[in-house]
């Protein structure tokens, strides 16, 4: 039964994330924010809002394993298996988009996040810190944007956010906004409870659940978006969806989660989830700077990679253990 609640937490954390984008992405329009806003802000950190709920929650509950390893996880499955499985469907193709700037943002929070985990635990001021950073680059992208918009050019994908309806009534748009605020917490419950007794029930560390089962999850939407990127051939919405996700997971999810509660930093993270999480994000170079396109040989490698790294996680989890 422990499983079928993860599943039910999962799925009740995915619907209601979706039903608050959507609630407050047509608030916010009727209330007279401009789409541009919309987009860079409420939308990126609502389609965020389980991760975010699971590591607040993990953090409360002092298995800060689940709320780090389910940022890490996330990422290094963003990469290797969100990338690695849509490439295996269909080729893309990279080298008409330029997404070099946001990809060196990526890895510039990267190495901020792998820094401050040298610290030994995310508190107030690594929180601080994270979100500050995030802050910067919220609003170069709102400048670049404003300057796109200035120069004629199409920002088709910041002006119509995703679930906006100008036609929402208002008891829709207050539906949709308590389905979300009501949902996430009791999904992230129910999945931080359950992935705790599974940790429990089968002697590994609450961290390894996070980097696996929590991990895989919550990546399930970039995933399906990812998928579909591919058989449509927009391989820039592929890509940028990973980058974006990334960025986000490392700066606003912990960031905020790191306010409410310290979360101490697993050693094991230091040795070996942090550079597979780099690693897997300097795996995208040749996409990002050499035009490579992602085709099947590319996503044959992937997937094995993310394969093999979960089977050396769940090793070293069972290991730890026995000694």
């Amino acid at each position: 039964m422990v499983f079928a609640y993860a599943a039910l937490g999962l799925v009740i954390l995915l619907l209601a994330g979706d039903a608050l984008v959507k609630g407050a992405v047509n608030l916010s329009l009727r209330l007279g924010v401009p789409a541009l806003i919309v987009s860079l802000t409420i939308v990126a950190f609502g389609t965020s809002a389980p991760e975010l709920l699971i590591s607040i929650k993990a953090a409360l509950d002092g298995v800060p394993g689940i709320a780090l390893g389910n940022v890490v996880g996330s990422n290094t499955a963003n990469v290797l298996l969100v990338l690695g499985v849509p490439a295996l469907l269909a080729v893309m193709h990279t080298s008409a988009h330029d997404t070099r700037k946001s990809y060196l943002q990526m890895l510039a929070a990267t190495g901020l996040f792998i820094v401050l985990a040298f610290r030994g635990v995310f508190d107030w001021i690594a929180a601080v810190i994270l979100l500050a950073a995030l802050a910067l680059m919220l609003g170069d992208a709102l400048r670049d944007a404003l300057a796109h918009r200035r120069n004629g050019e199409a920002v088709e994908d910041l002006d119509d956010p995703e679930g906006a309806d100008p036609d929402m009534p208002w008891w829709k748009i207050v539906l949709y906004l308590g389905l979300g605020l009501i949902g996430l917490p009791l999904g992230a419950d129910l999945l931080v409870d359950s992935a705790t007794e599974i940790a429990v029930m089968f002697g590994v560390p609450d961290t390894v659940i996070g980097l696996t089962l929590v991990a895989l999850g919550t990546s399930l939407p970039e995933l399906a978006t990812t998928v579909m990127a591919a058989l449509r051939r927009q391989a820039d919405v592929a890509i940028g969806n990973v980058i974006g996700s990334n960025m986000f997971n490392l700066l606003a999810i912990i960031g905020v989660a790191g306010l409410i509660a310290p979360m101490p930093v697993d050693p094991a993270f230091l040795r070996f989830d942090l550079w597979v999480m780099l690693a897997a994000s300097l795996l995208l170079i040749p996409f990002v700077y050499l035009g490579r396109d992602l085709g099947r040989g590319w996503g044959i490698t992937l997937s094995v990679l993310y394969i093999a790294y979960i089977g050396v996680v769940l090793s070293m989890g069972m290991g730890s253990v026995a000694i």
